[in-house]
């Protein structure tokens, strides 16, 4: 699936955009019970004529009224819409929190660093870091345009001088040198913002 936000992937396959909102519905198989102020009586004047006529239901949100005239069929097919939608929702939420994505997210900048600062993980975590790095860089970094990867330590170091494109090439070449990376490595107090402020000075990366 492409890198999307939610607010974007909603913005096509969201309840409102398919107008399948609560609201939406009920216009479209019924019409408001209205009691509305009458300015020249001066008074509220609800419409009787609905009474008794139709099923009639209420959102709790606010209290209106709607009297319900569509047909069997017409409520089927919005049956249908919704389960559908629900289904679209399910798997949506099964991807956000899949493989990589559980871990980082969605990325969605064009250029990005990763710097690691693997602190003082013993060796197991160690591999499960690179484990998740490697993942993240197949699965999401193989779909933007630029990166790169910078190790915090006392002595700075750098995947490449600069955010490289992407390739299948430059993929394999970063996820080689993770793996080649020591477990233990000479640090600083200072070495986690050097390897921050480094990752931020590359005039190609967004944010």
């Amino acid at each position: 699936q492409p890198l999307v936000s939610s607010s974007k992937w909603l913005q096509v396959y969201g309840l409102k955009r398919n107008k399948l909102s609560l609201s939406q519905i009920l216009s479209q198989i019924g019409f408001q019970h209205r009691k509305d102020y009458v300015t020249t009586l001066g008074k509220l004047v609800a419409s009787r004529y609905a009474d008794g006529l139709f099923p009639q239901y209420e959102r709790a949100q606010d209290g209106s009224v709607y009297n319900l005239t569509a047909k069997k069929e017409l409520i089927l097919h919005f049956v249908d819409c919704l389960m559908g939608a629900i289904e679209l929702y399910k798997q949506r939420i099964e991807w956000l929190t899949s493989e990589s994505r559980q871990i980082f997210g969605v990325i969605q900048e064009q250029c990005i660093v990763i710097v690691l600062d693997f602190g003082t993980a013993v060796p197991a975590e160690f591999d499960l870091c690179r484990d998740a790095l490697s993942m993240v860089l197949v699965e999401q970094v193989t779909q933007i345009a630029k990166f790169n990867l910078i190790r915090a330590a006392q002595d700075l170091m750098k995947w490449q001088q600069k955010s490289t494109p992407v390739s299948k090439h430059t993929v394999k070449s970063a996820v080689t040198w993770l793996w080649k990376l020591d477990h233990m490595t000479a640090a600083s107090h200072t070495s986690s913002a050097e390897a921050l402020l480094e990752a931020m000075s590359d005039e190609a990366v967004s944010s």
